[in-house]
């Protein structure tokens, strides 16, 4: 009986196994759809908040979304015309800062070599030339450009989600059998991923928009898209800011030389510090971290799954699912296991 239950045990573990290599699958092939779609759940979920605020100050649900629908258009028509434009000439005179930095690299190799250190100039040129790091920059932001072609379904896709947000606890509390018990789960999930989303967001432009200062002050070329850059990537904690910085810092050396580089990278360092480590945690709270393996596993997973846009949807998607594994006390323990120790609200269910 013992081996029985062994072997259906096994049994389950291959067949989970299984239907996780199939849903990977399915996922990387449907990439194309699945891309807008999340991209449309993650506006719709930053956006709830607004629209049920809006609702309680009396406000028909028709007028409350139509409201974030402007609001919405006007920042894609900003991207979409200053930001896009902006993307369209980096890309064209990247090629010229490819060069450039190939010839920094070739520079400093002969620097090196002239104080005896055997340098291979292949090796650095093919694994550490610089200038693939700008053409990753370029690809990604590249990559933006491609989102605004959906933008219209994407914008549709999130007034829908928006209209339903409103009326599907009802729905849920129908269709369940116990919807106490299960309402108190579900709506903790809720405000988690709502808090954590909203609160990212609200420090994730700020920290956009102190680089974008700080660049354009210093005069570096595309500073608006560095901020960008930051803001996209400071949803990727620890790892994401340092992507972001070695393009910008790149550009800095480039354009003006080593002292604005090493100021650029200073400003970097400080927004980080004082924002994503002194600042955000304590409204973020202890119980939403991810430790830094996970973070980095999230990263390539979901890049390799979705591309770009999945590497940076990679953490919000992952904490996600450690909100939801943190809702039921079967599955803390594995919360616990990707990062922070849970809640006291969740100790407490």
């Amino acid at each position: 009986m013992a081996e029985t239950n062994r072997l259906s045990s096994g049994t389950r573990v291959l067949l989970a196994l299984a239907c996780f290599v199939i849903l990977v699958a399915g996922m990387k092939a449907a990439g194309s759809i699945l891309v807008p779609f999340l991209l449309s759940v993650f506006i719709a979920i930053i956006c709830a908040p607004f629209m049920f605020w809006l609702q309680r100050k009396g406000l028909p649900n028709w007028l409350a979304i139509l409201s974030i629908l402007v609001i919405i258009c006007v920042l894609t028509f900003f991207l979409a015309g200053f930001v896009g434009s902006s993307i369209n000439s980096f890309i064209k005179t990247m090629p010229a800062y490819h060069a450039k930095l190939s010839e920094i690299t070739g520079t400093a190799i002969t620097w090196f070599e002239g104080f005896g250190f055997d340098v291979d100039g292949k090796l650095i040129s093919d694994n550490l030339n610089p200038a693939k790091v700008m053409s990753i920059a370029g690809n990604m932001l590249g990559m933006l450009s491609g989102v605004f072609t959906n933008g219209f379904m994407i914008l549709l896709t999130v007034v829908f989600i928006l209209l339903e947000a409103s009326g599907f606890p009802k729905k849920l509390q129908v269709a369940i059998k116990n919807p106490e018990q299960s309402m108190s789960g579900f709506s903790f999930f809720l405000e988690s991923v709502n808090r954590y989303l909203g609160i990212k967001t609200i420090f994730s432009l700020i920290t956009g928009t102190v680089i974008w200062l700080w660049l354009t002050v210093l005069g570096v070329d595309y500073a608006l898209l560095w901020g960008l850059l930051a803001f996209l990537l400071n949803y990727v904690p620890n790892i994401g800011s340092i992507i972001a910085a070695v393009p910008a810092v790149l550009m800095a050396l480039v354009q003006i030389g080593f002292g604005s580089a090493l100021l650029a990278a200073g400003g970097y360092l400080v927004v980080n510090i004082v924002v994503g480590s002194v600042i955000e945690p304590k409204f973020m709270g202890k119980g939403l971290g991810l430790s830094t393996l996970i973070v980095f596993l999230s990263l390539v997973f979901w890049g390799w799954v979705l591309g770009p846009v999945g590497m940076l949807l990679s953490v919000p998607l992952t904490m996600i699912v450690k909100i939801a594994l943190e809702s039921s006390e079967d599955t803390q323990w594995f919360a616990i296991l990707l990062g922070g120790v849970p809640s006291e609200n969740v100790k407490s269910k």
